[in-house]
């Protein structure tokens, strides 16, 4: 029955997250972390700014997953038998939010670190440079260029298989700015081992081949060696 009213209206909106809320285990889990980083934006007295834009990204997060549980109900209603664009749509309004989630992720460490890691530093976090901003800037350029490389390529699945390896190039993107970091010899050398290891394991599991695993490895050291030779 359509609301009359406008206190209706909202009634409905709010049985309705409510309903998303207990039937989802990852809206709930959403709203724990929004819960937490709010806390954390009080504890560390963020700017008006700061606190806008952590807000924001909390707001956007469980706003997609709040459209992803309606498209998912509305196509279970539709069909009940399995259907390639039934999954298709599920499958998208699925990586709305974990595109959304990564953007929260990355907004939120941005404008936490500064507060984290300098307790001691009452300059704000968005008038200097984020601890790390080279790193996770590299990192997110070398995933989106992978994932538009296995769309090109559209082999294997998104976490198994496919060019290039994934596993390989974040591996070898991470090692990469460890170098730059200015870690001990010793700490360099262990990320390399790790970063070879992964891609060693990716061979050993035959999900890539040599030459995929290759390709990674370039695509995530070149990406982040020139992003830090132009940028630093």
């Amino acid at each position: 029955m359509k609301p009359k009213s406008w206190l209706e209206s909202l009634n409905c909106a709010i049985e309705g997250i409510l309903w998303a809320v207990k039937s989802e285990r990852h809206l709930r889990y959403h709203f724990s972390a929004a819960l937490a980083v709010l806390l954390l934006a009080l504890f560390f007295k963020v700017t008006a700014l700061e606190f806008f834009l952590l807000v924001l990204a909390a707001v956007l997060v469980i706003f997609a997953e709040l459209m992803n549980t309606a498209i998912e109900t509305l196509v279970d209603l539709v069909t009940e038998e399995y259907h390639e664009l039934a999954k298709r749509a599920k499958d998208i309004a699925a990586g709305a939010v974990l595109v959304t989630s990564v953007g929260a992720v990355t907004l939120g460490y941005l404008v936490l670190s500064g507060h984290i890691f300098s307790l001691l530093d009452s300059e704000p976090t968005l008038i200097r440079e984020p601890q790390g901003t080279l790193p996770v800037g590299a990192l997110l350029l070398v995933v989106i260029l992978v994932v538009l490389l296995k769309a090109r390529y559209n082999k294997g699945t998104p976490l198994h298989g496919g060019t290039p390896s994934g596993h390989a190039a974040v591996a070898f993107s991470i090692a990469v700015s460890t170098v730059f970091s200015g870690s001990g010899f010793l700490i360099i050398l262990l990320v390399m081992l790790l970063a070879t290891l992964v891609s060693q394991s990716r061979l050993l599991m035959k999900i890539h081949t040599p030459r995929e695993v290759l390709l990674g490895a370039t695509l995530g050291t070149v990406v982040t060696l020139l992003v830090f030779l132009f940028f630093h």
